[in-house]
């Protein structure tokens, strides 16, 4: 199907040239005057329009070109307008891209110049569109209690954390660092009967060792020097609720002991204490190390590990659920813009590709910086790889990875597919079409490569 076109154009000769010139490629609506133009734009069924500035009653000045341009960001926010112009208006030509303009083209008109600004026109329509239909997707599925996640083995997840938070159990989350395993407790706490009680969060691996008996289980009064008064610790805290333990891989196995105890008797003594005290406190711990082989390594205990291996529950890599990737990217970059009270940003064509591209080492958290990266080194309102600092990864990765021309041929193949899914919102047929290829055979590679 054609693309829609609206012109705005009050000289027949122009309009029929662009009538002529482009009628093969779009389906062109033409109008000469402000007041045909505003239903059409407020219509939303035309992706791109372009506009002459000196339309009637004042064809020779660009007064009115001005105000129906400022008119169409909110009578038609999705519109992208290229504002045409004569020779000697650079100045207007300026002020209409500040306006909101996507773009100029001068008088007289070179065909072959508009079609090229036209095409990059329309994509960057499409893109923005493809951003809505994610932010879309986001406000509507794909999220559970803050975690964002469209891919199959992120719904396996959600349905996991659904049913874990039924119980009192203990839970361990196992991750990578900046998967996520932070928010993942959250929602069980969320989602459990203890989600109007405390939840307390730990970091094993930030508080000193010295220290971190006095946080977690409290302290009388002299118990140690500089303990001047009783101190009620973490776990008193969290009577009825729940305690986060991340990092515990990090615990001495002192504390490890302690830790045991809690799970086997429901009880803790504050640390100079002689009365033991009960409570009733779900245990969440977290690790990025492998607590199996730190187990066989003698650094962490067995038999607390088969405690809080109850209910295990994995959080998977960035790279392990590929269809994310984007939605990600869009949620993260629409609250940072919020934050900043930026205007609408969106990413480059170059720039989806290249955080479909990008392995993620960091996972989520280095997703989320990158944008923050982007956002606090540039004010443009298109990111662009450079902005995120992706410009050489994707080269500098194949480089690493590929050994065999059969693996580089594989490999392009698969990010080729991730890239058009990305580029079209996961709309199969949409994607086909980006890569030239039939419905059928767009499943089979999605097949082959697992996707």
């Amino acid at each position: 199907m054609k693309k829609n076109l609206l012109v705005i154009e009050d000289e027949n000769s122009v309009a029929k040239q662009l009538q002529w010139g482009l009628g093969k490629e779009y389906e062109i609506t033409i109008v000469s005057d402000a007041g045909q133009a505003r239903p059409l734009l407020a219509s939303g069924v035309f992706p791109v329009a372009t506009l002459d500035l000196g339309l009637p009653p004042y064809p020779d000045t660009p007064q009115e070109g001005f105000e129906l341009l400022e008119e169409i960001s909110s009578l038609a926010p999705h519109t992208r307008v290229i504002v045409i112009t004569g020779n000697a208006e650079e100045e207007n030509a300026v002020k209409a891209i500040a306006l909101g303009a996507a773009d100029f083209c001068a008088k007289p008109i070179d065909l072959k110049i508009l079609k090229i600004i036209l095409s990059r026109t329309f994509k960057i329509h499409e893109l923005e569109e493809t951003n809505r239909r994610l932010q879309r997707q986001t406000s509507q599925s794909g999220l559970l209690c803050g975690m964002l996640g469209i891919s199959p083995v992120m719904e396996e997840v959600f349905e996991r954390l659904k049913h874990v938070s039924k119980t009192d159990y203990p839970v361990l989350i196992i991750g990578e660092t900046g998967t996520g395993k932070e928010m993942a407790a959250r929602a069980v706490h969320s989602l459990s009967q203890r989600a109007e009680k405390t939840l307390i969060i730990i970091n094993c691996g930030a508080i000193p060792e010295n220290l971190l008996e006095s946080e977690l289980f409290g302290h009388e009064k002299g118990a140690f020097t500089g303990a001047a008064g009783r101190k009620i610790g973490k776990f008193e805290r969290a009577d009825q609720g729940t305690i986060f333990l991340d990092e515990i891989g990090e615990l001495s196995l002192l504390l490890q002991v302690k830790i045991l105890r809690f799970l086997q008797e429901s009880t803790i003594e504050r640390l100079g204490g002689t009365k033991t005290i009960a409570m009733n406190v779900r245990i969440i711990a977290a690790t990025n190390i492998n607590l199996e082989n730190a187990v066989k390594q003698g650094t962490f205990r067995e038999d607390l590990f088969y405690r809080l291996n109850v209910v295990p529950l994995r959080i998977p890599d960035l790279n392990e659920r590929p269809e994310d990737t984007l939605l990600l990217a869009h949620n993260f970059l629409l609250e940072e813009t919020r934050k900043l009270q930026r205007g609408q940003t969106s990413f480059s064509q170059a720039a989806i590709a290249a955080l479909t591209a990008h392995d993620w080492p960091g996972n989520v958290r280095e997703l989320q910086n990158r944008i923050r990266r982007a956002l606090g080194t540039t004010i443009n309102r298109v990111i662009t790889p450079v902005d995120l600092g992706l410009e050489d990864m994707p080269m500098e990765q194949e480089e690493q990875k590929l050994c065999t021309l059969k693996d580089a041929r594989k490999t392009a193949e698969k990010n080729a597919v991730r890239r058009a899914l990305a580029m079209s919102g996961n709309n199969i047929s949409q994607a086909a079409k980006l890569l030239e290829i039939s419905r059928p055979t767009l499943h089979d590679l999605l097949k082959k490569h697992g996707m």
